[in-house]
């Protein structure tokens, strides 16, 4: 122990002398766990209200019977199976707008606490009722989270009112509560959703479910039990988006890596003199290396604390526009305040410990590799690394092999990020390689010492700034690769959205009656062009929720709902109620192609169609069916009218809306102009993908810092070699000016190099990524404004980390040159 305690006292007073390598690697291991633990406090709390929220009736009174088409059934049902001895419990549940500067909409859910089974947990809590009179009656309470509460803009105790103009019962907050849901006594709930009568499913106790009875043959034909384990759409839907966040996440996480790496290879490079002499003082080499570990240790402690509380803020920075897409996107309601688990920060900790091991354990194993004597003699040192770099370039072969194989086999999303995890690796393995023999063919060029110096010295720097490249390479690709792929979306989703939104007004009625009231009043009004209504019903194929949508014969749907591939007669086979149409991202989840047959499971038993068109269906999670509406109502009679499009004469639309919304009571969360569904879904997009900007920016901002680090360390080593030039009468000025050049020029290949790999990442993203995360295929944009953007901002960010060590070397003074031969041995 007291070996031990000596060993790693000689080893700390190196930073003393090299406070700049301490805060090197402290940086790193800070920046890389900071962004990795961001990531991750971001998905966790996100999952954790996923959980929440389905959470929300759970315990033994999971399984449940739910009507086999549609959304409700009759509550007469529930009454007859009480009345037969089932012990089920009513739950209704649905939509709930709320008008405003922001409209707001949030899951309303209504239960029944008398018959709730034994053992139920309503939000995580067991279900108890601690005052049911003011639950069940009038004016009854709604509980709500306090985040949803915060959005409603109301205090505890108040009242809210719907988009409809109903008024809720008073708000309470209860804690455990999945943000955008409100939990009302069911009769309530009947009357704020205009649902009476209605039910959306009935609970059911574990143990009875396990063997239940035959249900009623005149109610076997309406409802079926569904068991625990049959409802958990979100988590899988959302699964893909949360994959990406970590991907972006495990690669800043390594970029930072690279900063720990070329400051602890440095430090044991510049400390081999003190380790020959304290293992010629009889420290032993197993001791040598654990008083290495120890020290690596303590690094990983220090930034791993620093950057858990930067990566709990970068999460609480980024958590709103996360939030935001997550709602947009699927529907998912996620708290705005992060609320993370003591085992969070420790898995941060964990992560810093594992990455300063694998950033230290090569250097600790080629200095336990090296001869005694041998540590002391620099050329050695090289010519282990220049074995290394052979490794290296075989690795990089493997990798491009396993990447191949990867696009060439895989059919899952974990293949396609090992596709990308090869490629970039692989990538950046074989950088050094590529540098080097473009640094010997410019040599053949070369005339005049200088610029053979030039050549030569640039090719010597080479190994201690390859990790820095490295992460400069991976940053600029990433950029590059995820900026075309997201600039290629918005031009292809702005043009789809132009065609599918051609309508003027969109219209959102409270149920099917007032829909066809609404409908049958504007047959007649001046300045309407079409009524284009629009039948739903709701239903799973193979496991998946699905939207079956019904539309009438109109020639403003050949026109603009663009179709992916057709047959000739699609759109007349579909008006015959002779074909179906399928999104994109559907067919590839049910692996069908045009003319393939589809049974959908209809009232009368199952309905065969032909497949006669894929269509884009970008942003819907869910599977999307198109079908003639009046097949649709023929054999499901439990179809839905949720929306009325209306095209208009022009200057029609503030006159109709006007008139709509004094007739029928209607608000801004259901009419809706094109203009503003187009600004509404901009915003969206725009906030979905803020969070990889962010990631992204900051990745290239740690691939900055580690070449800054780089120079910076190496500007004190390079002395001796820039001292004989300097003597010979190169000014010191000008020494500065050649090693910027060299800075540059290294940065300028890396550049050139990162540009292609970036458009090979953008082909990966659009063609192999989001085809197994989202189901749809985009097409392939390089923009060339775009790539030269980029290279100049790789270029301006090495410049900017050249800065500093190349000022500092103009102002060394002749003595600190002198010096150099002095200490010549």
């Amino acid at each position: 122990m007291a070996m031990l305690r000596i060993s790693l006292l000689a080893l700390l007073s190196h930073w003393r002398r090299h406070p700049l390598q301490f805060f090197s690697i402290l940086t790193g291991l800070w920046l890389a766990t900071a962004l990795w633990t961001g990531v991750q406090a971001l998905n966790s709390q996100a999952r954790a209200d996923y959980a929440r929220a389905s959470a929300l009736l759970a315990g033994p009174a999971q399984a449940q019977l739910v009507a086999r088409r549609g959304e409700r059934f009759d509550q007469a049902a529930y009454v007859q199976l009480r009345r037969s001895g089932w012990p089920v419990s009513p739950v209704l549940e649905g939509r709930l707008r709320f008008a405003g500067a922001e409209p707001l909409s949030v899951r309303l859910l209504g239960i029944e606490p008398l018959s709730l089974p034994p053992g139920t947990q309503l939000a995580g809590q067991p279900a108890r009722m601690p005052d049911l009179r003011a639950f069940i009656g009038t004016p009854g309470q709604a509980w709500i989270a306090a985040d949803t509460l915060q959005r409603l803009g109301l205090q505890p105790g108040e009242r809210a009112v719907s988009g409809d103009g109903q008024r809720l019962p008073p708000l309470q907050v209860h804690e455990q509560l999945a943000p955008g849901v409100i939990v009302v006594d069911i009769g309530h709930a009947q009357t704020l959703l205009q649902a009476p009568g209605q039910l959306s499913r009935l609970l059911l106790p574990a143990d009875f479910a396990a063997r239940p009875p035959a249900l009623p043959a005149e109610l076997a034909a309406l409802l079926q039990l569904q068991p625990a384990s049959a409802g958990d759409d979100l988590q899988r839907l959302t699964d893909s988006f949360h994959l990406n966040l970590s991907a972006l996440g495990l690669l800043a996480f390594l970029v930072g890596l690279f900063i720990v790496h070329a400051a602890i290879g440095l430090a044991l490079e510049q400390r081999r003199g003190l380790l020959r002499t304290l293992r010629a003082c009889g420290v032993s080499l197993r001791g040598l290396i654990g008083a290495l570990a120890v020290e690596l240790g303590l690094f990983a402690l220090l930034g791993g604390l620093a950057g858990v509380a930067c990566g709990y803020l970068l999460a609480s920075l980024l958590l709103d526009d996360v939030a935001a897409s997550l709602r947009g996107l699927y529907g998912a309601e996620v708290a705005g305040q992060l609320s993370l688990a003591p085992q969070w920060w420790l898995a941060g900790i964990a992560m810093s410990l594992l990455g300063a091991l694998l950033a230290g354990a090569n250097s600790l194993l080629r200095a336990a590799r090296l001869p005694l004597l041998a540590l002391a003699q620099p050329q050695a040192w090289r010519a282990a690394q220049s074995r290394w770099l052979r490794r290296q370039a075989l690795l990089a072969g493997v990798l491009g092999l396993l990447a191949a194989a990867s696009w060439r086999f895989g059919d899952s999303l974990l293949g396609a990020f090992a596709l990308l995890a090869a490629l970039l690796l692989a990538a950046a393995l074989l950088l050094p390689a590529l540098l080097d023999a473009a640094l010997a063919l410019l040599a053949r060029h070369c005339r005049g010492p200088l610029a053979e110096w030039f050549v030569a010295d640039s090719r010597q720097q080479l190994p201690a700034l390859a990790l820095a490249l490295m992460a400069l390479l991976l940053a600029l690709a990433a950029s590059v690769g995820v900026g075309s792929m997201t600039e290629g979306f918005r031009q292809t989703f702005v043009g789809w959205l132009d065609q599918r939104l051609s309508a003027d007004l969109y219209l959102t009625p409270r149920d099917t009656a007032q829909a066809l009231d609404i409908g049958t009043w504007l047959a007649d009004r001046p300045g309407v062009d079409a009524v284009l209504p629009s039948w739903r019903v709701d239903l799973r194929l193979q496991g998946w929720p699905v939207q079956l949508q019904g539309i009438v014969d109109h020639p403003s749907y050949r026109q603009h709902w663009p179709l992916l591939e057709q047959r000739a007669d699609a759109w007349t086979q579909l008006a015959a109620g002779q074909g179906v149409m399928l999104s994109e991202q559907l067919a590839r989840r049910l692996k069908l192609r045009l003319g393939d047959r589809l049974a959908l499971p209809g009232a009368e038993g199952e309905q065969p169609l032909s497949v006669v068109g894929l269509y884009a269906d970008y942003g819907n999670p869910r599977g999307h069916l198109l079908v003639n509406a009046e097949w649709l109502r023929r054999h499901w009679r439990e179809a839905r009218l949720v929306n009325l499009s209306l095209r208009l004469q022009p200057g029609q639309v503030a006159t109709l809306k006007e008139q709509l919304e004094q007739r029928y009571g209607l608000d801004a969360t259901r009419l809706s102009e094109q203009a503003t569904l187009k600004r509404w879904s901009a915003a969206v997009f725009e906030r979905t993908f803020a969070a990889t900007a962010a990631l992204n920016s900051l990745t290239l901002l740690v691939a900055g810092v580690a070449l800054f680090i780089s120079l910076l360390t190496l500007g004190h080593s390079r002395l001796s070699q820039l001292a004989p030039l300097w003597a010979l009468g190169v000014s010191r000025t000008r020494l500065a000016w050649l090693s910027l050049g060299q800075t540059l020029l290294l940065a300028s290949l890396t550049v050139l190099l990162a540009m292609p790999l970036g458009v090979l990442l953008a082909w990966c993203l659009v063609a192999v990524v989001n085809v197994q995360a989202f189901g749809w295929r985009l097409p392939l944009h390089v923009f060339p404004a775009q790539l030269l953007q980029l290279g100049l901002l790789g270029l301006l960010t090495s410049l900017l980390a050249a800065a500093g060590p190349l000022w500092q070397l103009a102002r060394r003074q002749p003595a600190e040159l002198l010096r150099q031969f002095a200490d010549e041995r």
